[in-house]
C-alpha cells in the first residue's frame, strides 16, 4: 500500500504560480495511476489532472489545460502539479490520489488512496 503526503500549497495573487508535491511512500508510485483532485468550499471534489506511467500519458480537466502541468520523478517517488496563471476560482484544497490499475479516471470513487490535502488560495 502506498501512502501519500502533499505539500506546496499556500496563498498567491491571481496570475501567480505554485508547485504542489505529492510524496509517495510504501511502494513505488509508478505502479499506480496518480491524480490531483481539488475541493472548493461547499463543492464536490473534482478531478484536476492525472498521469499514467504505463501509457506515458497525462490528462487534464478543461479548466486547467495550458496552465497546469502534472509530472513525476520516479527517483524521488514524487508527483508534482505545476500551477501557472492561477485564478481565484482555483482556490481549493488539493488532494493527491492513487489507484490501480494504471488507468487515470476522473472520478473520486475510482481512487482508494488519498493524501491529507493542501490548501491553495488565490486572491484577486
Amino acid at each position: 500500500q502506498v501512502q501519500l503526503v502533499e505539500s506546496g500549497g499556500g496563498s498567491v495573487q491571481a496570475g501567480g504560480s505554485l508547485r504542489l508535491s505529492c510524496a509517495a511512500s510504501g511502494r513505488t508510485f509508478t505502479t499506480y495511476a496518480m491524480a490531483w483532485f481539488r475541493q472548493a468550499p461547499g463543492k464536490e471534489r473534482q478531478f484536476v489532472a492525472g498521469i499514467s506511467w504505463s501509457h506515458s500519458s497525462t490528462t487534464y480537466t478543461d479548466s486547467v489545460k495550458g496552465r497546469f502541468t502534472i509530472s513525476g520523478d520516479p527517483a524521488q517517488n514524487t508527483v508534482y502539479l505545476q500551477m501557472n496563471s492561477l485564478k481565484p476560482e482555483d482556490t481549493a484544497v488539493y488532494y493527491c490520489a492513487a489507484r490501480r490499475p494504471l488507468i487515470v479516471l476522473a472520478v473520486t470513487s475510482a481512487y482508494d488512496i488519498w493524501g491529507q490535502g493542501t490548501q491553495v488560495t488565490v486572491s484577486s
